[in-house]
């Protein structure tokens, strides 16, 4: 009897993200916005979903999809939630204009405070404009720093005094300039980073939102594809959070690790490496024929595939043949009569 194979290990994700940042530059490595338009797209639609589905939001991702595209507010929900998928839809496009190709971390250019408030500015300009928070102080509007304490949350959290948020901040850029360091891979960092900005939360309202956009500006400043953490993730994302609250970053540098890895994989390389290259199966898979169907085909010889680095490749023209074989199997084989 077969063995099942357990989840693989933390150290097994970040390498596997590792070989597909490796996949990703053997394409050419992150593309600019303006060099492919379409790619973007997809990223830039489900992000803007799945980031305000996380705070509550109920477009589904056609309506998210129909709005961007066309404008059109399609169904029935109210003003509030289609105003927040736009205001974080431009957002997202703004920061994805800082895409850059892989480099080394340097901290002149990689994230300013002015560029942190122009997120969050971004992000709550639109519906505060509309559905101010209430008692807002006029101090404490899109882009500025709370003027109030925060209650503790419901994994207890405690965000600091408001008297303490410019202080932290400043603290928290230098860490978020400085790179990863000590930190054993950029996720564990960007982990770390990111939590902690949610444990200061700045901003009387949107801190997820833009915590979610500035996350993904280091990112794409890096050289990686944005993370989107899926609105299905939500409570696993925030006991992330919580466990790196409490000095443990692992679990959702992990959650990062496959995030990433799944945007160069759903993408990225299938756009990028046209039909004759050869790319990980992750990249392959489909609605018809997914990972580890490929997986068994590879291993049985009924695909072309070519084996390294503990993963199977192939090209697309290789499935699409795989794909016309199976077609042609199923055709020449006629029900009982």
């Amino acid at each position: 009897m077969p063995v099942a194979r357990g989840r693989p290990s933390r150290r097994s994700v970040l390498e596997a993200l590792d070989r597909a940042v490796s996949d990703l530059a053997a394409v050419g490595g992150l593309p600019l916005p303006t060099e492919a338009e379409a790619i973007w797209k997809g990223i830039w639609h489900e992000e803007t979903h799945h980031s305000t589905a996380i705070e509550g939001n109920t477009l589904l991702l056609r309506q998210v999809e129909i709005l961007l595209e066309e404008g059109k507010a399609v169904g029935d929900k109210e003003l509030r939630e289609y105003l927040e998928v736009r205001a974080y839809a431009d957002a997202a496009n703004w920061v994805y204009t800082q895409a850059v190709q892989r480099g080394e971390w340097r901290a002149e250019g990689s994230l300013s405070l002015t560029e942190v408030r122009e997120c969050h500015r971004f992000v709550v300009e639109p519906v505060w404009q509309q559905f101010p928070p209430d008692s807002l102080d006029p101090r404490e509007g899109p882009g500025s720093f709370r003027r109030r304490d925060i209650a503790p949350f419901a994994r207890g959290m405690q965000p600091p005094p408001f008297a303490d948020v410019p202080p932290q901040m400043d603290d928290w850029l230098a860490r978020a300039q400085a790179g990863p360091g000590v930190y054993p891979h950029s996720m564990c960092f960007l982990a770390s980073i990111h939590a902690a900005f949610e444990r200061i939360h700045p901003f009387r309202d949107g801190n997820g939102r833009a915590g979610r956009l500035i996350l993904n500006l280091l990112l794409v400043r890096h050289g990686y594809p944005p993370a989107i953490i899926r609105r299905r993730d939500r409570d696993r994302y925030l006991a992330a959070l919580h466990r790196a609250d409490i000095g443990d970053p692992a679990l959702l540098a992990e959650m990062l690790a496959r995030s990433v890895k799944n945007s160069i994989d759903r993408f990225l390389l299938p756009a990028l490496a046209g039909p004759l290259r050869l790319v990980p199966l992750t990249a392959l898979a489909d609605d018809l024929l997914s990972h580890n169907a490929l997986g068994v085909a590879a291993k049985r010889g009924r695909l072309r595939a070519i084996r390294k680095r503990d993963q199977w490749y192939s090209t697309r023209q290789w499935v699409d043949e795989y794909k016309a074989s199976r077609y042609k199997r199923t055709s020449r084989v006629s029900p009982q009569s």
